[in-house]
């Protein structure tokens, strides 16, 4: 289970995060969505030790994250940008097997035959594993992005609104094998978008954030029929996803 406790964030006088506490059940998608500026970034780097909080504390598995051992809980998670983050020097075998070859992890055998397995769940052609990462398009940079994410076969996925700068066609593609993917493996997959659509499409648990605060959290169903804040209902209807109160 992925545990938040009274964790908070500030920079200077700028309030980014709220008390927030949260508990994330194994096995499932939560999706954090809010508007730019909102603290869903944030929280999603918190959790994975890439910018420490303020106050409370982020457990894994039972295991507080620490300054000590963040390095050690990383090895437990995978991340995706939005830009996928790939290393424009590395092909793309490359930058999938880097932290396998950095921690010695597994044999060049085995890696070869992860890369072929993890190629064919994202359904990234063969042929674009030895290509650079500005030889391919940037829905398969994403498809690398989530094999890289995947090769240690983590638990827990974190990703970083990973769909937003891909066109609706190849963004709506890349939703529906990910979403498989999601199915398929049964990960503890967070997921940050600012996209209604995205977030009701992935979701089994939708938090929407405002201002640093968590202002409702359940399904898009939920959100629809019973918004516990005017917010929610502006932020679904300025979105034009099954507006409350249309016929």
């Amino acid at each position: 289970m992925l545990e938040l406790e009274n964790v908070s964030k500030s920079y200077g006088s700028l309030r980014v995060l709220e008390p927030i506490s949260l508990a994330m059940e194994p096995g499932k998608t939560v999706v954090l969505i809010g508007p730019s500026g909102c603290g869903k970034s944030t929280l999603l780097r918190i959790l994975i030790g890439l910018i420490p909080s303020d106050t409370g504390q982020v457990r894994f598995g039972g295991v507080e994250i620490t300054s000590k051992n963040v390095l050690k809980m990383r090895h437990s998670m995978g991340y995706v940008l939005q830009d996928g983050g790939l290393f424009p020097h590395l092909d793309v075998r490359q930058n999938v097997t880097l932290m396998a070859r950095y921690l010695n992890k597994m044999t060049p055998a085995q890696m070869d035959v992860k890369v072929e397995e993890l190629a064919e769940l994202t359904k990234l052609p063969r042929e674009a594993l030895d290509r650079f990462p500005t030889q391919i398009s940037g829905g398969q940079r994403q498809r690398v992005a989530i094999m890289r994410a995947l090769m240690l076969d983590p638990p827990l996925l974190l990703f970083d609104e990973p769909m937003g700068a891909l066109d609706p066609l190849v963004r709506f593609d890349l939703q529906n094998d990910l979403q498989s993917i999601f199915q398929r493996l049964k990960k503890t997959v967070v997921l940050v978008t600012h996209d209604m659509g995205e977030a009701a499409f992935f979701g089994d648990d939708l938090i929407l954030m405002s201002s640093g605060r968590i202002v409702q959290r359940g399904t898009i169903h939920e959100f629809q029929q019973r918004p516990t804040d005017p917010f929610v209902t502006r932020f679904i209807n300025a979105q034009r996803v099954c507006p409350i109160g249309a016929g």
